[in-house]
């Protein structure tokens, strides 16, 4: 496939994400985070779903390390991606650095796609900026845009929170497991909701999403 082929697909899944990055910037400053804050979530953790994840438990009242902890584990599929991507990329030092933070789902699919020599590695730089700067700048969009409409729910930003979240996860249940597992998981969320505090359900089902998975493999 020719590059600017792919540079048109890698510009269109991040202005495809920026909506999501609208949202969460919203999220993050209803939640009591400030501007400079979400902002540094966004620059720095970079993984859409465990930012929304993260701010989801802190908005709930959820203590710091069960946002922490949360975040960790809805985020650590990021891992295996980057095992993969270590083997198509091979880059060392701050080269190998860069590559990890841009290690996400788009950037990771969009690689492996493309398995023309050097499209692979092209594919996954591509995708990666183009999703970190879009997301950057929808996040600061919608964190300003909360400042002035003082409500998300003005903007309709609540729902487009937990929109932009199944988003993100659907794309990751391919097998009936999996669905099964999502399904199990968000029973297990709600089951613990009446009598754990908040930000603990999420925790709980990450717990069991992870048991379950490992009991999968044996």
């Amino acid at each position: 496939m020719p590059r600017n082929r792919i540079i048109t697909d890698a510009i269109g899944i991040g202005v495809g994400v920026a909506s999501y990055g609208v949202s969460f910037g919203a999220l993050g400053v209803s939640s009591g985070l400030d501007v400079m804050q979400t902002m540094t979530l966004s620059l720095f953790m970079f993984t859409g779903a465990s930012q929304f994840a993260l701010v989801g438990v802190i908005a709930a009242g959820g203590s710091s390390f069960a946002a922490i902890i949360t975040a960790f584990f809805v985020g650590i599929r990021n891992f295996a991606y980057a095992v993969s991507m270590n083997d198509l990329l091979r880059v060392t030092g701050l080269k190998k650095i860069l590559a990890g933070h841009l290690t996400i789902d788009e950037s990771t699919a969009m690689a492996l796609s493309h398995k023309e020599k050097g499209a692979g590695p092209f594919a996954f730089w591509t995708t990666g900026i183009s999703v970190f700067v879009f997301w950057n700048l929808a996040t600061l969009l919608g964190a300003l845009a909360i400042n002035i409409a003082g409500d998300p729910q003005a903007l309709g930003l609540d729902a487009a929170v937990v929109a932009g979240f199944l988003a993100l996860l659907w794309p990751q249940l391919k097998t009936w497991r999996l669905r099964f597992l999502a399904v199990a998981s968000a029973l297990v969320a709600l089951f613990a909701f009446g009598f754990t505090p908040a930000g603990t359900p999420i925790l709980i089902a990450g717990i069991f999403a992870a048991v379950v998975t490992l009991g999968m493999r044996e």
